[in-house]
């Protein structure tokens, strides 16, 4: 996975953005903000095409919503 792709923490079925890594874990990120989580990489998944798309629309609704 690379940075931006969408996963999912099978430990726990969340979906987050790929934001880096942190010594052995990946970095996840809510879509639509929020605190970031630590994944160990061998419990990603990529995130399915439907999935994918919701997350990126919580995000443009959020960027929206922001006072700019």
């Amino acid at each position: 996975m690379k940075v931006g792709d969408y996963a999912i923490d099978a430990r726990d079925g969340r979906i987050g953005r790929v934001m880096g890594r942190e010594g052995p874990y990946v970095q996840l990120r809510p879509p639509g903000g929020g605190r970031e989580w630590d994944c160990p990489p061998e419990a990603l998944r990529p995130a399915p095409p439907g999935e994918a798309l919701r997350a990126r629309v919580r995000e443009r609704n959020r960027e929206r919503r922001l006072p700019g």
